[in-house]
């Protein structure tokens, strides 16, 4: 859903909460900030330092209210689903309250330079989006920033400067190379790369000064030069070490779906897909084929080719409930041949929302659970409703034997469902060639359009076009004609190996 579609439905009351939660947050961050700056002061001490500085910790006060202000207006037009969720403030104040508590503890105890600058930059980069992470990265610099000048005596104004282009620059390096990082190892590597613009901005900072003393004879300072490229070296490793220490632990806690999280959910070692694999097997490789054609349908649209393919793989984890009542998970006898059309109908659509359920309870990405919902919408299940139209002489009401809905409510959740549908059908027909494969998938689609079960998602026909061709190409390449070998039998003989006709 697009931010323009989303707004639509926003109204007065979710400003409002939104609004009181944001400066809830901004309280809280304040209070942090308070604690940190005035830690190991005497209460008599601190009154009087009040009254010196009071004017400087008013001004900063205020500025750090007016970035926050900007901050929830550019979440308000620019990304309201951010602000739709208590759970989503939360976890960007979550992201600053950790960065002002690394900055506070590493900057005035070691070295400006030392600060994880590009952390918030990476963390709101993989966790959100790269769009929000250019903002965050501007808002943190510009945070620190104002409190190194107005609310920290030991930061000289060279400092607070310096420290304020190095945190935009090497954050904007990350976020333009974290793009692609897929494994942890590059994610390190992005850490040493933006210390290359960091080791040099403190350089050229004390060349005047290696200069100035070069020239009056005294000794030269280049062992201190050493030391704070040092420090910049440390600060900007630390940033990729520190973003992979703390992003499981967020991708938990705010339930966030990631790369990286995506990899482990999809591995060979997953638990919900090993249980699937031992318990049905049949809806395993089912799931595994439905994977595979949703990547290249994805990837045909520009659409997220791993969030297709978790997607995909965890489709029908409902299943699970009763596994001996599907198709591919059953012998030569089927259990269906002793219940009533009705009874069984409603164990086959329950898997929609049994997967969702499942999901959920093991508090595993909603992104997930919802194309479990989604992946059938509202369709009628023909097989028992045929069968029901058989045993009666009365009129059947085909909701009784549709599935429950919703509808496909993203791209994604409506190529899982063509793609499901598909891989079933093709199976079925046994076809073979592309052109009984490509009737067989354009029967599905628009059957799905007839019944408008892409109502609610923008997908265009355009999109719908290119997922079949992919389709074609990638279930073709699958069941395509094979040679029928000879029946010739090998035997091992004195003189080599020796083949008979069978």
């Amino acid at each position: 859903m697009t931010q323009k579609e989303f707004g639509r439905g926003w109204t007065k009351g979710q400003t409002l909460k939104s609004s009181l939660l944001f400066a809830l947050h901004f309280l809280i961050f304040i209070g942090i900030a308070a604690v940190l700056l005035f830690w190991g002061r005497r209460f008599g001490g601190l009154g009087v330092y009040l009254k010196e500085q009071g004017a400087n910790y008013l001004y900063a006060l205020f500025c750090i209210f007016l970035l926050f202000v900007v901050s929830y207006c550019y979440f308000y037009f620019e990304n309201k689903q951010i602000l739709s969720s208590g759970k989503n403030i939360a976890l960007i104040f979550c992201i600053l309250d950790i960065y002002l508590l690394l900055s506070c503890f590493i900057g005035y105890r070691i070295s400006v330079y030392a600060r994880p600058i590009a952390f918030v930059a990476l963390l709101t980069l993989v966790l959100i989006g790269r769009r929000d992470a250019i903002f965050m990265n501007i808002l943190c610099s510009l945070l620190i920033f104002v409190i190194d000048t107005f609310a920290v005596e030991q930061v000289s104004a060279k400092e607070c400067y310096s420290s304020l282009i190095i945190s935009f620059t090497a954050g904007m390096f990350a976020i333009f190379l974290g793009g692609k990082a897929r494994t942890r190892f590059s994610v390190i590597g992005i850490g040493m790369i933006i210390v290359i613009p960091i080791v040099f901005i403190i350089f050229l900072l004390a060349v005047p000064d290696f200069a100035a003393e070069t020239v009056a004879g005294q000794p030269s300072v280049f062992q201190g030069i050493l030391t704070q490229m040092g420090y910049g070296l440390f600060g900007g490793v630390m940033s990729a070490v520190l973003f992979l220490a703390i992003l499981p632990i967020l991708e938990k806690a705010f339930n966030c779906l990631t790369d990286f999280r995506l990899r482990e959910l999809t591995s060979s070692d997953a638990e919900i897909l090993k249980k699937l694999k031992e318990e049905a097997p049949g809806t395993y490789n089912h799931s595994m084929m439905v994977a595979q054609l949703a990547e290249a349908s994805a990837a045909a649209i520009g659409e997220n080719v791993d969030y297709a393919r978790a997607a995909a793989m965890y489709h029908d984890v409902g299943k699970l409930h009763y596994p001996e009542h599907f198709t591919e998970n059953q012998g030569d006898y089927n259990l269906h041949d002793e219940l009533t059309p009705e009874l069984s109908a409603d164990i086959i659509r329950s898997h929609a929302k049994d997967g969702y359920t499942f999901i959920r309870n093991r508090h595993l990405p909603d992104f997930l659970a919802d194309v479990a919902l989604e992946h059938h919408g509202t369709m009628p299940i023909r097989y028992f409703y045929a069968k029901a139209l058989k045993m009666t002489d009365g009129e059947l009401n085909i909701e009784d034997f549709s599935y429950m809905g919703p509808k496909p409510q993203t791209k994604i959740a409506a190529i899982i469902m063509i793609a499901d549908a598909s891989e079933a059908a093709v199976r079925a027909v046994g076809a073979k060639d592309p052109i009984n494969t490509e009737k067989a998938i354009r029967a599905v689609i628009e059957e799905r359009m007839d019944l408008e079960q892409f109502a609610e998602c923008d997908i265009t026909i355009a999109d719908l076009t290119k997922i079949r061709l992919a389709l074609v190409n990638a279930l073709t390449g699958v069941y395509h004609h094979r040679i029928k070998y000879p029946g010739i039998k090998y035997r091992r003989t004195e003189n080599g190996t020796k083949g008979e006709s069978e």
